[in-house]
């Protein structure tokens, strides 16, 4: 999986890029936020990657930060928004204004995004609040940090976040103080395939 490209920029266009790393001309779909901060052709170029596969397609999504990457694997995780869609929000609106608009349930704010109908934006505030008041609550938690990263791998793999949980829990709570985690990764497998 391609996670990070570091290049020369060959072409760019407001949602596409193509870097050539080595010889190799890598393309990726960009959010126009991501555009704006892209410099000229030919010049240095870095982003952080999304790898999408599909039946049909390897597809890279490319972000100018980390952050801006995570949101829109957030927004993937949504039932009913696929990468296409993802970008598109992305585009209308960045990473912090989003979670903003999430926090005090601003429906109104991601519903002007083109592309967005008042009750996907509904969907988004409802699945990103609670994702947000999770991860707070996991946070406070002694054991947050590799609940978390337990969490995040399972996700990267195609586990659903809501699937996971209760699974994670359960390994997290019955794990040895010094367990790995590795082995603790292997523990969820095994309880995600009883599920």
């Amino acid at each position: 999986m391609i996670a990070y490209l570091k290049g020369t920029l060959i072409r760019k266009t407001p949602n596409q890029v193509v870097i050539d790393i080595g010889g190799v001309g890598y393309c990726a779909a960009i959010p126009l936020s991501t555009f704006f901060m892209l410099g000229e052709v030919d010049g240095p170029v870095e982003l952080f990657i999304h790898t999408h596969l599909t039946d049909n397609a390897l597809s890279l999504y490319g972000f100018a930060s980390a952050e801006e990457r995570d949101t829109f694997l957030k927004l993937i995780g949504i039932s009913g928004i696929g990468p296409k869609l993802a970008m598109n929000i992305l585009s209308g609106i960045g990473p912090a204004e989003l979670e903003d608009a999430i926090r005090r349930a601003d429906v109104a704010r991601i519903s002007l995004v083109p592309g967005i109908g008042k009750k996907t934006a509904l969907r988004i505030t409802m699945e990103l609040q609670d994702e947000m008041e999770k991860k707070e609550r996991v946070l406070v938690a002694k054991d947050s940090p590799e609940k978390e990263d337990l969490i995040s791998a399972l996700m990267n793999l195609g586990f659903r976040r809501k699937e996971i949980e209760r699974t994670v829990d359960k390994v997290v709570a019955s794990a040895a103080k010094d367990a790995g985690f590795e082995k603790m990764l292997r523990d969820c497998l095994a309880g995600m395939a009883k599920v």
